[in-house]
């Protein structure tokens, strides 16, 4: 095994150090020059307002060294001063946003002031924001679009949640479950990848991530042949911040807020040389308060009535830290390993008040039952990326390693009307390797071929003990109809290649993907074993036509899939309460769906307009249904039928909408964007000989309003509505929604205080109507439990805030 390390140790340096060129072994040796320090000064500014430069970086590269070898950043007038040997040196002047000026060749032999240099803003950079940034901006590329979350004011001292609450065209429900232009398979990278900062449960973890720690969110809503293609809405890459200026900088944040809250982030990073350490890490402490309503009537007249109220709250405690170093090996080529470690635990408390009514008789009897669970959870993930770039601009091979374990372990002990009655555990755990490998060849100027490999292979297994009290002995005895271990791999392979051009106005991007999938489950309770091994291709194409350079219309296809969780996929049974019982489907099988979009972008005086047709076709959907058993549980001496709620393969949906974004900006301190999607899905299917088919239209709209007010006040309204929306057993009420902000920046913009109300009106509740054959129901949810107020403070050493932009799109490019 050591061998085999040192080996593919000397192989990437190999690599690394490789540049096409034969290596001259027999140089004859000349007389060292004398080697001494001098002082190189000069001066950054902004070519449009001729303002200086502050933190502006000056890096200086050595040949003869292969690495830079020193620099530094301009003071608040823009000037630097630099100690460096003397030699010769490439030496590049940089500012976030800004075009980079580079010098080749220059021999530095004495102390010399090299000029002012003057920079100019480089528009189709302004997404590669490495710092805290004011804006909050999107652009659009050939696959994807880009929101920059910057300083969105409302999401200070929040967590990622919040975050991709306000990203156009994704929407998070009242549990926390984040939903693409109304569907809810998205798959959620962290860097491009799979990530322990997720975790076993995606909804707790974004929870828990602050966002002051997010730089961006790639919204990837037709995903090229080089992404994989699990999740049918498409996919968000949540961009973690990361600088890679020369020197140390870093930012702090602290909140605190109502419900009690509060919470320390930090970013830091140091560069010296061809070494980049980074580290970012956050605490944070969390009470939300919440209720949940469940009125169910049964149509028959011999089952009482039920009527469950549950009130909780929820204390969530979590600690998250991702360090790491980053080697240039030398001006081609680099080395990344970086840890992530994720420990989180909360309490739930919650109080639930059954009323059951006899219809027979007109009498009512209650109980209330208490059901305090626990719940901590543990990921550490390792990873390492090495980066090698050629000599022609963006030929790039890249390789990745990742590997993660997580374990997250629940307990609960509930009580009936104060006797406990019933102990559950629940231990999850699961290791994921990830192998990649990716190639990009340019071929002429304008266009690019890409291949690669991924390996993605998971093993989980879940361990769920139900312990039941004895009324005769007063012990607690395990259920062996409900205990039960259920072990669950899945290993996916893929190979894709794609090809991409731009000639004249029109560019395009041709992919095709081949996955294969082989599922384990092994229930050793039952003795249930089966294996599955599917393979698929998946073809992708975008196009993109520029009709100048502020008009574009884009076109695309992918087909993609949604393969059944290990949960979803467990045949034996799981309680929830005495009358509900969750049970899996091994028997299911993943969901295809084909793609198109039709994209169009316009950029007019003071507005910009995005919009988007879009037509999705699945088969073999996966949705939840609810039954009755046939039995029944006895709940002070009635009986009431047991609901069992699982997975199956339902129906064939057609999903089409309509997606409408304009922003407007009347003057450089007052921006309002809108965001508007409307939305359709026909679903035809049905089950055990019931007609489940549904026809709903729904919609969402939001508004976002930002304003300076005087003495450099900023103010930020947010609004969202969500419409109505239907299914065979569901009918979904309106909900609308809103949020305000105000935000202040202190000390010459290194630090700013921000304070945020969200869910202002205290309207944010989910209210649904259940219809079944034999039921009625009539739920009424609201997680935050109302109006939240948070008050965060961020402090920020040697960065400096990138200035606000009026160009709020950036479209047409291609890339892949």
């Amino acid at each position: 095994m050591n061998k085999l390390f040192i080996f593919a140790f000397a192989f990437i340096l190999c690599i690394a150090n490789s540049n096409g060129q034969p290596k001259n072994l027999e140089t004859p040796t000349a007389p060292s020059p004398i080697i001494k320090e001098v002082l190189i000064t000069g001066k950054v500014i902004d070519k449009e307002t001729q303002e200086p430069l502050e933190y502006a970086t000056i890096a200086f590269y050595s040949k003869k060294e292969e690495k830079i070898v020193t620099g530094g950043i301009t003071d608040i007038n823009g000037n630097f001063s630099i100690p460096v040997k003397t030699g010769v040196y490439d030496i590049s002047i940089e500012y976030i946003a800004f075009k980079t000026q580079k010098i080749s060749n220059r021999e530095l032999k004495s102390d010399e002031n090299i000029g002012v240099f003057s920079l100019e803003v480089d528009f189709a950079s302004l997404g590669e924001v490495e710092i805290i940034a004011e804006r909050t901006t999107v652009e659009i590329k050939l696959d994807k679009k880009i929101y920059n979350v910057g300083k969105d004011l409302t999401v200070s001292g929040g967590t990622v949640s919040d975050v991709l609450d306000n990203v156009p065209s994704v929407s998070v429900d009242a549990e926390g479950n984040v939903a693409l232009r109304g569907n809810d398979n998205v798959r959620i990278l962290i860097n491009g990848k799979p990530s322990g900062l997720v975790g076993l449960n995606s909804t707790d973890a974004l929870k828990q991530l602050p966002a002051e720690s997010i730089e961006k969110v790639e919204v990837i809503t037709s995903p090229s042949a080089r992404y994989e293609a699990e999740g049918t809405a498409g996919i968000l890459n949540i961009i973690l911040r990361r600088s890679k200026l020369l020197g140390l900088n870093g930012a702090v944040t602290g909140n605190v807020g109502h419900p009690d809250a509060a919470g320390i982030s930090g970013n830091v990073n140091y560069r010296t040389g061809n070494i980049n350490l980074f580290n970012t890490t956050s605490y944070r402490y969390n009470e939300s308060i919440g209720r949940w309503y469940n009125d169910v009537k049964y149509n028959d007249i011999n089952t009482p009535d039920l009527d469950e109220k549950r009130d909780w709250t929820d204390v969530r405690k979590g600690f998250t830290t991702n360090a790491g170093i980053e080697w240039y090996i030398n001006d081609s080529a680099s080395l990344t390993s970086s840890i992530v470690y994720n420990n989180g635990n909360s309490n739930n408390n919650s109080i639930n008040n059954l009323v059951q009514f006899n219809k027979l008789n007109n009498t009512t009897s209650r109980s209330v039952r208490l059901d305090p669970e626990r719940e901590d959870g543990e990921t550490i993930q390792y990873s390492l990326n090495f980066t090698k770039d050629f000599d022609k601009t963006d030929h790039k091979l890249t390789f990745d390693f990742q590997f993660e374990d997580s374990n997250e372990d629940q307990n609960s002990l509930i009580n009936v009307d104060g006797t406990d009655t019933d102990f559950v555990t629940t231990l999850d755990n699961q290791s994921n390797v990830l192998l990649q490998s990716d190639y990009t060849l340019p071929i002429g100027e304008m266009s690019q071929f890409e291949m690669g490999f991924r390996g993605d292979f998971s093993d989980r297994s879940t361990d769920y003990t139900v312990e039941l009290l004895n009324t005769n002995t007063g012990d607690f005895e395990v259920s062996e109809d409900l205990s039960n271990l259920f072990n669950f791999k899945q290993y996916v392979t893929a190979v894709y290649t794609q090809y991409g051009s731009k000639i004249d106005k029109f560019s395009f991007l041709l992919g095709l993907r081949l996955e294969n999938t082989r599922t384990t489950l092994d229930q050793p309770t039952s003795g249930d074993f089966k294996r599955k091994n599917l393979t698929g291709l998946f073809p992708t194409a975008n196009l993109n036509y520029e009709f100048s350079d502020s008009e574009s219309m884009t076109l695309g296809y992918n087909r993609r899939l949604r393969r059944p969780r290990g949960f979803m996929l467990n045949p034996f049974p799981s309680r929830s309460s005495l009358t509900n019982v969750f049970q899996g489907n091994p028997d299911l099988d993943p969901t295809y769906s084909d793609k198109f979009e039709l994209g169009y972008l316009n950029r007019f005086g003071k507005f910009t307009l995005s919009t988007a047709i879009y037509y999705e076709h699945s088969t073999n959907v996966m949705s939840f249904v609810s039954r009755e058993t046939g039995e029944t549980v006895i709940i002070d001496n009635e009986a009431f039928p047991v609901i069992q709620r699982g997975p199956v393969n339902l129906a064939t949906d057609k999903r089409s909408g309509f997606e409408f974004n304009l922003n407007y900006s009347p003057t450089r301190n007052w921006r309002v964007n809108t965001d508007f999607n409307l939305y359709k899905l026909k679903r035809a299917g049905e089950f055990n000989g019931i007609d489940l088919s549904s026809d709903a239209l729904t919609w969402r709209a939001r508004l976002t309003n930002k304003l300076t007010l005087p003495y450099k006040i900023d103010w930020q309204t947010n609004m969202n509505y969500r419409g109505p929306s239907d299914d065979a057993q569901n009918n979904r009420k309106g909900r609308f929604s809103a949020n305000m902000a105000f935000s202040k920046d202190l000390f010459k913009d290194k630090a700013s205080i921000a304070f945020n109300v969200r869910d202002v009106l205290n309207s944010a509740v989910f209210i649904n109507h259940i219809k079944t054959d034999t039921f009625t129901a009539d739920q009424e949810i609201q997680f935050r439990g109302g109006r939240t107020y948070n008050l965060a403070f961020t402090y920020r050493f040697n960065q400096k805030k990138q200035r606000e932009r009026n160009r709020d799109f950036e479209g047409g490019d291609m890339e892949m």
